[in-house]
């Protein structure tokens, strides 16, 4: 637009905002990443930046159940510090060995209650 109207462009300054929203770019790819990653392994279930070991988890909601069925939706604390499940996940929830309701939450809430429930009975001596 510069040139086409006959000024001088002003290189160093789309320079300076290139980097800049390359950086912020940069900066919200790799947050997301890191607090919005899950993970089933042998020992852990990993959502954002917090382990739960799978010996701790005593029961996986129903393979069927949704938000919408339940009648205590909003009670229990969120897995990876977040004040709420993160929008356009799923929420399962799990019950664990001192009683408490905790939430977990993936994109795939079905594949997740299935890797869960498969973990979970494979670390149970």
């Amino acid at each position: 637009m510069e040139i086409g109207n006959g000024f001088r462009p002003h290189t160093v300054t789309w320079l300076v905002v290139a980097v800049g929203l390359l950086g912020l770019t940069w900066l919200w790819v790799s947050a997301r990443r890191r607090f919005l990653a899950v993970a089933v392994d042998d020992t852990h279930l990993r959502q954002g930046s917090e382990r739960l070991p799978l010996t701790r988890i005593t029961e996986v909601d129903g393979e069927n159940a949704d938000a919408t069925d339940r009648r205590d939706t909003g009670r229990g604390r969120v897995l990876g510090g977040g004040f709420d499940v993160p929008r356009g996940y799923d929420e399962v929830r799990l019950r664990l060995d001192d009683d408490t309701t905790v939430r977990a939450w993936a994109r795939d809430g079905a594949a997740l209650r299935r890797a869960l429930r498969t973990a979970v009975t494979d670390s149970t001596p």
